[in-house]
């Protein structure tokens, strides 16, 4: 099947995440549009807009999170709830989080222009500050609707100073009433989640879309390691206590671990380091990193985890230094409901696409969800796997495939949320 046998507007797909690209856009490509910044506020309003159009009741809730909701048939069904995110990483592209939104979008414009009622309600989600990287703390908005939020998040302050809860209420959420917004146990009974994949995967296997089977559990550490500041040219090195040799040492130790066994999944990264004082020839006192260590085994992450805990007592020990470890994040792996997937299977040989089975390594609006509901995602294929960068890049027909498949996919659910809320009856 081609582009114009399909049901969704490929060209509207487009075209909206065009538009969405220059708030916030940087250089050609790139966008910059980080959680609850007025970048952020002014895309939320266009993509509400979009909602509206396409025949749903959109809001914006005490957490920040943009919902749109279509009426269901039958209204007492649990919810199919589809969506994304569209805060994006500082140095980012135009594509991550923001197909899934747009995407889940035209499900429901292609429900409307069909004249179609679903059985289930439908929710479009674009949840806030999914990314994390302006409190590094991210998943906000979707742990929010689930109750899920850690003690001292709202007082996350930004490097400019400007705290979580200040930037929400300024953004127009309001931590007076996030009872208010929170969802009852079993509200939703499906999320699905479009998302570009990447990584390059989907590529190598030359398929335009893939099925995702789990996503990996992310281990988000803040280090902090304190020496004593000298003469870079007067203090000889047996009397040193330089926190950023401690912290070489570290970084170094969780490289070989990551890469310890070549057919694992496992990744380690250092993305975030400051040194103070800051100065050439001064030795660096203190050291602030932040580690990321994922695995889509568990009890493998967890032994890495030790060995990297053992590397960070030696590394201290040896040049004189003290640490301590801030644990921001700390998620098991998640796995797709078969039910879900079955139906993505279903609507791929609908359309007669080949659907390759693959994990997640980065984690996604899901992996918060999966606490909550069955979950299931659908990749999209970018051009050699970059992500996080201005040169990522997912075409339009690559796009317009996964946006289908979600399209069929969710009538699917919500038939079937229909038949189990019937059988349940009977």
């Amino acid at each position: 099947m081609g582009l114009n046998e399909w049901n969704i507007d490929a060209d509207r797909v487009e075209a909206r995440i065009n538009e969405l690209a220059e708030i916030g856009k940087i250089s050609d490509t790139g966008v910059c549009r980080l959680a609850l910044s007025p970048e952020d506020l002014e895309a939320v309003l266009v993509v509400k807009g979009w909602m509206e159009e396409a025949g749903m009741t959109a809001r914006i809730d005490a957490f920040g999170n943009l919902i749109g909701r279509l009426e269901g048939r039958l209204p007492h069904l649990p919810v199919v709830m589809l969506g994304s995110h569209i805060d994006t990483q500082p140095y980012a592209g135009r594509f991550d989080g923001i197909i899934g939104v747009i995407g889940a979008i035209e499900v429901v414009q292609t429900l409307a222009d069909q004249g179609i009622v679903p059985d289930a309600p439908i929710e479009v989600a674009a949840f806030c500050d999914e990314e994390g990287c302006r409190f590094n703390k991210g998943l906000f908005g979707v742990r929010g609707i689930l109750g899920r939020l850690e003690e001292g998040e709202l007082e996350r302050a930004d490097k400019n100073g400007v705290t979580r809860r200040e930037a929400l209420i300024a953004f127009g959420g309001d931590p007076a009433k996030f009872a208010e917004s929170e969802y009852k146990p079993g509200q939703v009974g499906t999320f699905l989640e479009l998302h570009i994949e990447q990584g390059p995967v989907l590529e190598s296997l030359g398929s335009p879309v893939g099925l995702v089977t789990g996503i990996s559990g992310p281990l988000w550490w803040t280090i902090d390691l304190h020496g004593f500041a000298g003469h870079a040219g007067s203090v000889p090195m047996k009397l040193r206590r330089d926190a950023l040799a401690g912290a070489a040492r570290i970084i170094t130790g969780l490289q070989t671990l990551a890469a310890s066994d070549p057919d694992a999944p496992t990744v380690g990264t250092v993305g975030s380091l400051q040194v103070f004082p800051d100065s050439r020839n001064i030795i660096p006192e203190h050291v602030r990193f932040t580690i990321d260590l994922r695995d889509i085994d568990l009890a493998r992450r967890d032994r890495l985890e030790q060995q990297l805990r053992a590397i960070i007592d030696d590394a201290a020990m040896e040049n004189g230094l003290t640490y301590e470890i801030r644990e921001d994040t700390n998620s098991e792996p998640r796995y797709c409901a078969e039910r879900i997937k079955d139906a993505i299977r279903a609507s791929a040989a609908e359309v007669e696409v080949e659907l390759p089975e693959l994990m997640s390594g980065p984690f996604h609006d899901s992996l918060a969800m999966s606490h909550y509901c069955d979950y299931g995602m659908i990749f999209v294929r970018c051009e050699a796997g970059i992500s996080h960068n201005p040169k990522e890049f997912s075409s339009k027909a690559d796009i317009a495939l996964g946006t289908e498949l979600l399209y069929r996919s969710a009538l699917r659910l919500c038939k079937a949320e229909s038949s189990a809320s019937a059988a349940g009856k009977a």
